[in-house]
């Protein structure tokens, strides 16, 4: 049985939480932002990734584990909650995986663009990974399958080979294709 919210929320954090399961929202340096579901070409785009990440990976997950959206993804406890859509966490690292969600920065994300929402990929999704530390970040663009990643070095997103069809993760050695 759901309970009614016994006081109103007093954060934005309280806010996201509060939000029913499933709801694709996220919380941006404070703000809470609202996106549809993603087209058709933008789930097609999704369902080949995770599968190239389920072939490369099998079933025993050794070198690290991935989670699809919408999956939350608390950068911090404050201010930055996320739902990208594809999460890679190294073995070594998935101590930030708890049964809720992930707490904690992920090594690498992926965003597939949907038109509605291309610049808070682009841009504003993007400064706040760079600035928490993902290490890998990829856009791909389901219209024209293109892939652009960035490697963190030295604090700062470098551009990788941008391609078409293909993501070529630096710290999985591995190129998957789409």
């Amino acid at each position: 049985m759901m309970q009614g919210i016994q006081y109103p929320p007093r954060t934005i954090m309280e806010v996201f939480k509060s939000l029913p399961e499933g709801t694709l929202a996220e919380i941006i340096e404070g703000k809470l932002y609202m996106s549809p579901s993603g087209n058709t070409n933008h789930q097609r785009v999704s369902r080949k990734i995770t599968a190239a990440f389920e072939k490369f990976l099998g079933y025993k997950f050794t070198k690290g584990e991935f989670f699809v959206a919408a999956y939350d993804v608390y950068l911090d406890e404050a201010s930055n909650a996320v739902q990208p859509d594809l999460v890679f966490v190294l073995q070594e690292n998935n101590s930030i995986i708890k049964e809720d969600c992930i707490h904690g920065v992920p090594d690498l994300l992926v965003e597939i663009l949907s038109p509605g929402n291309m610049k808070h990929d682009l841009e504003r999704k993007k400064v706040v990974y760079e600035k928490f530390g993902v290490k890998e970040y990829w856009i791909i663009d389901p219209k024209t399958k293109q892939s652009t990643g960035y490697i963190l070095q030295d604090g700062t997103y470098s551009p990788l080979e941008t391609d078409f069809g293909k993501l070529k993760s630096v710290i999985l050695n591995h190129e998957f294709i789409f």
